[in-house]
């Protein structure tokens, strides 16, 4: 197991260039998060493969639908030995009891969070879809419905981590992607926050895709935000 706080995003087109990342660490340096894309286009097979490797892994696949279905996606998912699989919140909380009751019903128990607000969302962005709260705002009563579910923890962004902290207990994980090392570009990523300052908010797990997949030293780049965060 990792005791690293970085989950790298393996945000590639298909096995053969995530793997040519993954061959390069060791599992001790990081965990690693599987997306919609890579696991589309490969499925289960890779999620195992790098389980058997022992990583960390990350599933995140953002289960939104009724809450049967999503219960018996989170038992598949955790039977396949994954560290941590995620829901959306906007599921509502029956949803989100039927995908605890799907993981508990595994030998395999992972972390389950919820996703609050993505960091890609601003607040012209909730207005387009009816939502009249800040991002804030939508995020704090999200996790709020979080908690009362039985939830490990959500996904946040890095700049709710501390109103979120300060609301919750220490064992409520929370999971924040939008990280950014001072010199990289926030590509479209609009509430973003550096790795440190992410930590010192009061975040769990930083997800961090192309500012070290990309770069043209992803181990040095990786290795320097380890150091950076011990």
């Amino acid at each position: 197991m990792s005791h690293s706080k970085v989950i790298v995003a393996l945000d590639y087109p298909d096995a053969k260039s995530a793997l040519g990342f993954v061959d390069r660490v060791e599992p001790s340096a990081c965990k690693l998060k599987i997306g919609k894309e890579l696991f589309t286009r490969e499925g289960p097979q890779l999620v195992s493969k790098l389980v058997d490797r022992g990583f960390d892994l990350f599933l995140d696949l953002k289960f939104h639908d009724i809450p049967n279905t999503v219960k018996n996606a989170c038992h598949a998912a955790a039977d396949l030995g994954v560290w941590m699989l995620n829901v959306h919140a906007l599921g509502g909380r029956a949803m989100m009891e039927a995908a605890l009751d799907g993981v508990s019903q595994s030998s395999h128990k992972p972390y389950l969070i919820a996703v609050t607000v993505l960091t890609s969302m601003d607040e012209m962005s909730l207005k387009e879809i009816g939502i009249n709260n800040t991002p804030e705002q939508q995020v704090l009563s999200l996790a709020d419905l979080v908690r009362k579910s039985h939830l490990d923890g959500v996904v946040c962004s890095a700049q709710e981590a501390s109103s979120l902290r300060a609301a919750s207990d220490e064992s409520f994980l929370l999971v924040t992607p939008g990280i950014r090392p001072a010199s990289a570009d926030v590509g479209d990523q609009k509430r973003v926050m550096t790795p440190q300052k992410a930590i010192e908010a009061g975040a769990n797990y930083l997800v961090i895709g192309r500012p070290i997949t990309q770069a043209e030293d992803p181990i040095a780049v990786l290795s320097a935000i380890n150091s950076e965060l011990c």
